[in-house]
């Protein structure tokens, strides 16, 4: 029988039925509708029923996040800041 886990948008699980990692990444409460998306690129909308019986444990982000996708996010700052508004205020006058 299927662990009692709430989704949490950003969290990765594994489905041990696929031996496949996925990450939540939208969680619609009013519709009941939880979209993930599989470390391979795959996306899958799921209701809470659905959901509710998978066979899945949380666990760690892969070390490259990015998966199949071949991006990377994260920004290099050339830069150091004091405060989180100094850095912001930074990056918008190298942005403009």
């Amino acid at each position: 029988m299927a662990q009692a886990i709430n989704p949490e948008r950003g969290h990765w699980y594994k489905r041990l039925d696929l031996d496949e990692s996925f990450e939540v990444v939208a969680i619609d409460r009013d519709d009941e509708c939880i979209e993930i998306q599989y470390y391979s690129g795959e996306v899958e909308e799921l209701d809470q029923a659905s959901w509710d019986l998978l066979d899945i444990a949380p666990v760690a982000p892969p070390d490259n996040w990015s998966g199949a996708f071949g991006t990377d996010n994260r920004v290099e700052l050339d830069f150091q800041a004091d405060s989180l508004e100094s850095a912001l205020n930074m990056m918008d006058r190298k942005n403009s």
